[in-house]
């Protein structure tokens, strides 16, 4: 009665995932990430900027990001075994949940330390130096958001990265407006608004990512899948009387998969019968919904009870 069919198609972690096929630009990107930070952190001492440096702390987040992003795609990456049968490919959204939970915690100290000197601790910031340091920063961002721009649309885990550059881009422009009003006035205040700024960017953006990472690991129904119309379409098929035990989830980034329990007319249980729905429910599922790893149950009516029976 049970049968998983997949059209020959390969799925799991031996095709990689989404993000293994982007790992040398995260690389470049890393490499790119260090770089600013060390000039920022040089930059924020020497001109006295509270921006700077909040960028550059923005930045070694970044750096540990994407260090965990290389890790997880190596492990991702790795052939599933008896015990662990989808492989390390979960591990890419658990580096997606640490770069959120790294991400909020940056936000909310930038944000205290740019209340703190705005009201108690004001300091004389050097314009012209926090101006050149924050034109170094958006120039290495925009290199790195370039890299990085197809991966995020595939990736959760690239998203995550790419959030991060984004996040320290618009950073390095809130750095460069503050430098530059500050040249213009002498108004001190704009650095520490400049970094509340930058925090008040990092936390929407973190928010979003964390909700779609919380999404896969609790199992939700993939994103743009809709279980109804999921039920709908395999309902209208020939043959098919029924639909139960349906189940649809995420292992990782572009690896959707689902499960179900379909009840058939008693014809559709011969040999010749039973294959040919097996093809129309994975070519239905694959090409209405793109999920391609689906796992199907074929049974007569009042099979349930019995199964039911079996689970006490």
């Amino acid at each position: 009665m049970g049968a998983g069919h997949d059209h020959g198609h390969t799925h799991g972690p031996a095709t990689g995932t989404a993000a293994s096929a982007h790992r040398g630009r995260l690389r470049i990107a890393l490499g790119i990430t260090l770089f600013v930070m060390v000039a920022e952190i040089v930059g924020g001492l020497l001109a006295d900027s509270l921006a700077l440096v909040a960028d550059a702390a923005h930045m070694a987040t970044d750096a540990l990001g994407l260090g965990m992003a290389l890790l997880a795609i190596h492990f991702a990456n790795r052939p599933p075994s008896e015990k662990r049968t989808f492989g390390f490919a979960r591990a890419e959204i658990l580096a997606a949940l640490a770069n959120c939970l790294l991400l909020l915690g940056v936000g909310s100290y930038v944000v205290y330390e740019a209340v703190e000197r705005f009201f108690f601790t004001p300091a004389e910031t050097s314009g012209p130096l926090a101006l050149a340091f924050g034109a170094v920063g958006l120039l290495a961002n925009v290199v790195s958001l370039s890299l990085l721009m197809r991966g995020q649309r595939e990736s959760l885990n690239v998203r995550g990265a790419f959030l991060e550059v984004a996040a320290d881009a618009l950073g390095s422009v809130a750095v460069i407006l503050s430098a530059l009003v500050i040249m213009a006035t002498g108004w001190q205040a704009a650095d520490p608004i400049a970094s509340l700024l930058i925090g008040a960017m990092i936390v929407p953006r973190t928010l979003r990512l964390l909700r779609e990472t919380l999404d896969i690991l609790l199992e939700a129904a993939p994103k743009g899948v809709d279980m109804a119309e999921v039920r709908r379409h395999m309902e209208e098929l020939p043959g098919v009387v029924g639909v139960h035990d349906l189940h649809a989830w995420t292992i990782t980034s572009g690896m959707p998969v689902l499960s179900a329990h379909v009840v058939v007319e008693a014809d559709q249980l011969d040999a010749a019968a039973h294959e040919k729905l097996l093809h129309e429910l994975q070519e239905c599922l694959g090409g209405h919904f793109d999920v391609e790893h689906c796992t199907f149950q074929l049974e007569p009516s009042g099979h349930a009870p019995h199964e039911a029976g079996l689970c006490h």
